[in-house]
């Protein structure tokens, strides 16, 4: 007999793309979640488009949106936001991590999203946070490795900082994130 996953009854509304996001929806589908992936139409995920490929389709994108269902819905037309916000009454979990500011714009912030459902719990996966003087920078992994200081350890003694091989802050960045909606989960039981 198959073990039931831990997190098989929960349901994930999922609107990341390229790295840190994904790979923390990607833990929570791993852990048995159910990933709803809204992506851009026509464009997809940015990661779509990033090489090797196989059979096709971006080796990058697969690996870490496997397991995940993706539906293309167009954010800024109320049709679409009518979508979301019948997914969200279903939704245990709304992943984001768009710029600050852009689900307030977009009219799908936290506070419209709760009243829609006051168990939901929401995920934003920033770089510098929603609030603070660089919440309005952008972030990606090697700025972060820069100011986190990793890069000056890293490389040839006496030599320029260095970049670490992997995307070392973004796959924390998602790690982290996961584990405070697994928290999360576990506070609202």
């Amino acid at each position: 007999m198959e073990r039931k996953k831990p997190l098989e009854d929960i349901v994930v509304l999922d609107f990341t793309r390229v790295l840190a996001g994904p790979y923390c929806a990607m833990i929570l589908a791993n852990l048995g979640a159910k990933i709803i992936k809204v992506e851009r139409p026509k464009t997809g995920d940015d990661s779509r488009s990033f090489g090797p490929y196989k059979n096709g389709q971006s080796a990058y994108f697969v690996s870490l949106n496997r397991g995940k269902k993706s539906i293309a819905i167009d954010l800024k037309k109320p049709e679409g936001k009518q979508i979301i916000k019948e997914l969200t009454k279903v939704s245990d979990v709304v992943l984001e991590n768009f710029r600050p500011g852009t689900t307030r714009k977009l009219g799908l912030s936290y506070d419209v999203l709760c009243k829609i459902n006051p168990r939901v719990i929401y995920a934003a996966v920033s770089g510098f946070g929603h609030t603070g003087p660089y919440s309005e920078k952008p972030a990606y992994d090697m700025i972060a490795q820069a100011l986190g200081g990793i890069m000056s350890i890293t490389g040839q003694p006496g030599g320029e900082p260095t970049r670490v091989g992997s995307s070392i802050g973004d796959i924390i960045a998602g790690m982290f994130g996961a584990i405070g909606i697994i928290s999360a989960i576990y506070e609202r039981v």
